[in-house]
């Protein structure tokens, strides 16, 4: 073989070999698109839809884990730095106030974000945002309460509503949000007034569940409780009779206290980039109507109008308080609904 032949041949098989591995290299690129790990405390059959869609747009790869938020929470404090978790999802800015204050989370810089959650629904200094919003207000009996006798939160303190009012129980984050926020508008001494006014009107014991307390309105135990409107909506879709309507709190005043399911970036982040993204495409219409929808929830993306039975309870006047006060004022509220007898 000449020389010349075999320089022909080497030049050409060190071409198809490069062109090899850039083609291996293309075809891995591909494949391997990304993945991130997840630590949530809304149930699987809520984020699943999520995961999967996501999943099938880009081809990122979300692995997760399930638990209470304090498990979870405990978790990554024992994790430190070795934490899998990407991002941490999980109910009430309570409890997303208390992961940032543990250092469990990392600020995010996002015009996307900015765009998408309105100020009262994330974190100042944007270390966690709000994805849904969960509205906490009144369902009444249709059947023996006028719409006109319901007002404000405070009202339910007085004394029109003896032996009328059934409450879940203060140990639950969301009452605990509910009157952290109160303290944040009223200051204590009256917040403290109000609650025990609630204790005194109590026709029962307080309930482990908001669905016991909506069962209870409707069983003619009492007649007016305090519940996240999802459990309405939920129970509605099991009894579609049901002699129960929501009313609006504090409409010609504050406005309806509202609290989220939302997320933030764990600080420790292997993947952040990628969690970043994936956050992002939570704020956006596509995702907020699936977000909201499995749960019946409101948008936190207020471009995002909610699903049909959502819709069907009426606008309303949203509290613009910060929902980052639920969190900071809840051991103040704790202690102050131990004080009333609110147990």
């Amino acid at each position: 073989m000449s020389q010349k032949r075999f320089s022909s041949l080497a030049l050409t098989s060190f071409f198809i070999a490069t062109l090899t591995i850039a083609d291996m290299s293309a075809a891995s690129s591909t494949e391997n698109k990304g993945e991130m790990v997840i630590y949530s405390s809304r149930k699987e059959h809520l984020i699943k839809p999520l995961f999967d869609q996501y999943t099938k747009e880009t081809g990122v790869k979300i692995r997760y884990v399930t638990d209470a938020e304090g498990p979870l929470i405990a978790r990554m404090q024992a994790e430190g730095k070795t934490t899998p978790a990407d991002m941490f999802i999980t109910v009430d800015a309570g409890n997303l106030w208390q992961a940032q204050q543990k250092g469990l989370l990392q600020p995010v810089q996002s015009e996307v974000l900015n765009k998408n959650i309105p100020d009262h629904l994330r974190d100042p200094n944007n270390y966690w945002f709000g994805l849904s919003v969960r509205a906490r207000t009144m369902v009444y009996a249709t059947d023996r309460v006028k719409p006109e006798a319901l007002s404000t939160y405070e009202d339910l303190a007085s004394s029109k509503w003896d032996g009328r009012l059934c409450l879940r129980t203060a140990k639950k984050v969301y009452n605990q949000s509910l009157v952290g926020t109160l303290i944040a508008r009223l200051g204590q001494d009256k917040t403290e007034a109000i609650v025990k006014g609630w204790v005194n009107n109590l026709a029962t014991p307080v309930f482990s569940n908001d669905t016991l307390a909506l069962q209870a309105v409707d069983a003619g135990q009492c007649d007016v409780t305090v519940v996240n409107t999802y459990y309405f909506g939920r129970l509605l879709k099991e009894k579609p009779n049901l002699k129960l309507k929501i009313f609006w709190a504090n409409q010609s005043s504050s406005g309806t206290h509202v609290n989220i399911s939302g997320a933030g970036i764990t600080k420790y982040a292997k993947h952040k980039a990628t969690a970043v993204a994936f956050l992002e495409w939570l704020s956006k219409p596509e995702a907020q109507k699936i977000f909201a929808n499995v749960n019946m929830e409101f948008p936190a993306n207020q471009s995002v109008k909610p699903s049909g039975v959502v819709a069907s309870w009426g606008e309303f006047k949203q509290d613009q308080l910060n929902v980052e006060a639920a969190g900071r004022l809840q051991g103040e509220a704790i202690k102050l609904m131990d004080r009333a007898g609110y147990r």
